[in-house]
């Protein structure tokens, strides 16, 4: 019997060309759907890029810490547990970067198709299972990015920045202080302050 050919040289294998499966898909075989049925998951997985508000997100990539349980119920699958995301930013008082780490509880209930939760509810009410699977991503990212601060802070006393010179305030001695010029003034000190100006110093004097 003539043996079969071999594969040619970079020749991609039927498995390489399927699409990669998403990391985020949960697959609910094991669990089945008997009521009281349990499954504990533990996953890290990598942030998608728009996990974010204006000035502060999830940094692209960065490691998720999934630990869920999973439980049948009649109408679905009760997911249940707790999220740990980094977060990267910017203050909102003195434009510091500003990093951190979110520890947030989660639970939330995806429906059965046909089930009475499911038709009782709005489209975007409620999450589905979907064939044999439920895909977290959705349900994570909502829940980080509803968490995020709209106006992260370095530390809770920040104190900002020096509104004339622009420097960190917290970095300054506490009597840092600018002479205020009555603006009346003003025009007359920038005057006086020219070179040629009857009266102005001579940059050249010491």
């Amino acid at each position: 019997m003539p043996a079969a050919p071999l594969p040619r040289s970079g020749a991609a294998s039927p498995d390489a060309r399927r699409p990669a499966a998403n990391p985020w898909s949960v697959d609910l075989r094991e669990l089945g759907r008997r009521a009281g049925s349990m499954h504990e998951l533990e996953r890290s997985l990598p942030a998608p890029a728009d996990w974010r508000v204006e000035l502060i997100g999830v940094p692209e990539g960065a490691p998720v810490a999934l630990r869920l349980r999973l439980e049948s119920v009649m109408e679905g699958v009760l997911v249940s547990g707790e999220v740990d995301v980094p977060v990267a930013g910017s203050c909102a008082r003195c434009l510091e970067p500003v990093e951190d780490t979110l520890e947030l509880d989660v639970q939330e209930l995806f429906a059965y198709p046909g089930s009475t939760t499911e038709a009782t509810s709005e489209e975007d009410e409620v999450r589905s299972v979907e064939g044999e699977h439920i895909d977290l991503e959705p349900m994570v990212r909502d829940l980080v990015v509803l968490s995020l601060p709209l106006a992260p802070t370095c530390t809770d006393d920040c104190a900002g920045l020096c509104v004339d010179c622009g420097q960190r305030l917290d970095d300054l001695p506490a009597d840092h202080t600018h002479e205020q010029l009555d603006p009346r003034w003003a025009g007359l000190a920038a005057r006086l302050a020219a070179p040629g100006t009857p009266g102005a110093a001579d940059p050249e004097e010491n």
